[in-house]
């Protein structure tokens, strides 16, 4: 049984996603979140069980999902700490900037621990995740991490010390494309066409693209040159966006996300 202790909005994208995919039914899910209310809610309308206690959910639960904010975390790991080592259930943890080695230290023993780290699209079911395992995760623990991680989008194994630049561009990088959308739409409204219409072929045209790369294995420099036809309209604005520093803003902008990161 798959326990969610939280019941916020990336718990519930979550929650979703493992339902709609098929990798567990209801009836093997529980939830308990510190806002009665919302328990409630997200049992009426998923029709997964609503623990009383947190206490109930680890009890219940031989898999248990972190998905509080980060600086409450020292507090809910102390205060359950009994019944986790009775229980000793595999905690997967989506708590930003919370390493491994965190969690058995707030515990004081050893855990069965996978941090996963989902970005904003898991709303969509189109998330990119990360996910790495302490020593104690077992493969059938990270086979379950990943199948968890793609019911809601795509999952990668990667190393818990590449989280900090996946985090940038996975986590941070949605904005970048928000902005890169609204700055396209913006042109378009100047040149006449409505907002709405804007966004729309904007937005649609940056999905498409993305499903060209991710389906098609062509490198994006190949992709490029396939669309610029000599001397025409194409290659004008990418020379333009070179010019103006479009690739130096974006790595910028990386560069700047993670040195951030490093001093949070």
């Amino acid at each position: 049984m798959l326990g969610f202790f939280g019941a916020g909005n990336m718990a519930t994208a979550i929650l979703r996603g493992v339902l709609s995919s098929g990798l567990l039914s209801a009836d093997e899910i529980a939830v308990f979140d510190i806002d009665g209310e919302k328990t409630a809610a997200l049992s009426a309308e998923t029709g997964v069980e609503a623990a009383a206690s947190p206490a109930a959910l680890i009890d219940a639960c031989d898999t248990v999902l972190l998905a509080v904010k980060p600086q409450v975390l020292p507090a809910i790991l102390q205060e359950n700490a009994s019944q986790i080592a009775r229980r000793m259930p595999l905690l997967i943890s989506i708590a930003a900037g919370k390493p491994l080695a965190f969690y058995e230290a707030q515990l004081g023993f050893p855990v069965r621990m996978v941090r996963v780290m989902p970005n904003l699209n898991a709303a969509v079911g189109a998330a990119v995740s990360a996910f790495c395992g302490n020593e104690n995760a077992t493969e059938d623990d990270l086979a379950f991490a990943e199948k968890l991680c793609a019911s809601f989008g795509t999952a990668l194994a990667l190393p818990e010390a590449q989280f900090p630049i996946f985090g940038v561009l996975g986590g941070c990088a949605p904005a970048f494309v928000f902005l890169f959308i609204d700055a396209m739409a913006q042109a378009g409204v100047k040149n006449g066409l409505t907002k709405q219409a804007a966004l729309s072929i904007s937005a649609q045209t940056v999905l498409g693209s993305a499903k060209m790369l991710l389906e098609g294995g062509e490198h994006p420099r190949k992709l490029i040159d396939s669309v610029c036809s000599p001397g025409g309209t194409t290659v004008e604005g990418v020379m333009c966006l070179q010019k103006d520093g479009f690739e130096a803003a974006v790595h910028a902008a990386v560069q700047a996300a993670l040195e951030k990161d490093k001093r949070l």
